[in-house]
């Protein structure tokens, strides 16, 4: 089934980030719940439809029910999907399959958590830890950044990639982050600065991983015929795709080649589009390295040429083809899902031309990519300014 032209985002929402003891997971939830519906000219009651995630600070097993208690709606379509970071972009695929078949008008789609003091930090590491095969992986001390580290270096040797082009993508995004006013990172680095920091994994350092903030994010879709009575610029789903090609990294067909590419071929052919029509691209950063292959397997790079791409500065804003003019999750904000929930928010504002400082000139297209467990799952939408 093809959803292109037949779902739009219209309204757009992100909470305080940073460290915010005051605040719970689900109060970051409604701060952003709050701000979107805001965003798209609704009110609360209007909101039939509720997606979410999953939370590792909130002790909830049915958190989209909570999240709907908390925020005082009665959805008639609700559910909390888990695709690690590439939830965010699979509930834009659900949401736009219920607006599109009549299951919500309206759907509301919420990520975030106090990640940053809403959990100790051993706590924090053991949740991560579990991301690891139980039998195969998470005895022998396999956390996610030696997961991805093995993927980096497996990279690099094939393809070429090298250790000065990651920190290439750390200072592109800081550079961004300066831009943004509710970005968690304010301080300048340099390339010097991601090399000489501590090392967390080889070839992985301390600059080269994401942040840990206090963070929320939200989104609302609709149909356009809905749209049309809303006093906010709605912006198209013009296509979306997903892959799914392992859980553990002991199992995943490869090191080197991943789903990305499968999924972004998908939204390509929905979207009638192709990697030279994008004027900017959203791509998941949890290391330095993830946004390279990335860029590679959606064709906006020649294979082993990504690196290059943020080495020579055309990624950046006035570039060939800025990415994550945010600062992504490297430099804006992480807290769970809402890592790549947040660059699907700043798709939207480019697309609408309301991103200040940091924003494309021409911004038309925008390619959207979110990734969960290691380089496992793989949704990617394109969104654009107009009806395609």
């Amino acid at each position: 089934m093809s959803l292109r032209n037949k779902a739009v985002i219209v309204g757009v929402g992100e909470s305080d980030i940073g460290k915010l003891p005051h605040m719970s997971g689900l109060g970051l939830n409604a701060q952003a719940a709050s701000r979107a519906i805001a965003n798209a000219g609704l009110t609360p009651d209007k909101i039939d439809g509720l997606l979410t995630a999953y939370s590792f600070t909130e002790p909830y097993f049915m958190l989209g029910s909570v999240l709907a208690e908390y925020l005082g709606i009665s959805p008639t379509y609700s559910s909390s999907i888990v695709a690690g970071g590439a939830s965010p972009t699979v509930m834009l695929h659900h949401a736009a399959q219920a607006v599109n078949s009549g299951a919500a008008k309206y759907v509301l789609v919420c990520a975030g958590e106090n990640r940053a003091t809403g959990i100790s930090r051993d706590d924090a590491v053991s949740a991560l830890a579990a991301v690891g095969h139980p039998y195969f992986e998470a005895p022998y001390g396999l956390g996610i950044p030696s997961l991805y580290a093995l993927v980096a270096k497996a990279y690099m040797a094939k393809y070429g990639t090298t250790r000065e082009q990651m920190a290439a993508v750390a200072v592109n995004t800081r550079n961004h982050a300066l831009l943004h006013p509710n970005a968690h990172m304010k301080k300048p680095i340099t390339a010097d600065d991601v090399l000489g920091s501590k090392v967390i994994s080889d070839p992985l350092h301390m600059l080269d991983c994401c942040l840990i903030s206090d963070a929320g994010g939200a989104f609302i879709v609709t149909t356009p015929e809905l749209a049309e009575e809303l006093p906010c610029e709605p912006v198209w789903l013009a296509g979306i795709g997903e892959a799914h090609t392992h859980e553990h990294l002991t199992s995943a067909p490869s090191l080197t080649e991943f789903g990305a590419a499968q999924s972004g071929q998908l939204a390509y052919s929905m979207a009638g589009l192709g990697p030279q029509d994008m004027n900017l691209a959203m791509l998941y950063d949890c290391f330095t390295i993830v946004p390279i292959i990335e860029m590679e397997e959606l064709g906006l790079a020649p294979r082993g040429e990504g690196g290059a791409m943020f080495a020579s500065g055309d990624a950046a804003v006035g570039g060939r083809l800025p990415v994550n003019t945010h600062g992504g999750m490297l430099s804006h904000a992480h807290a769970g899902a809402v890592g790549g929930l947040m660059a699907i928010i700043e798709a939207v504002r480019q697309l609408r031309g309301n991103a200040d400082k940091r924003q494309v000139t021409g911004a038309e297209a925008a390619i959207v990519h979110g990734e969960g467990g290691v380089l496992s799952s793989h949704c990617t939408a394109i969104l654009t300014k107009q009806k395609r």
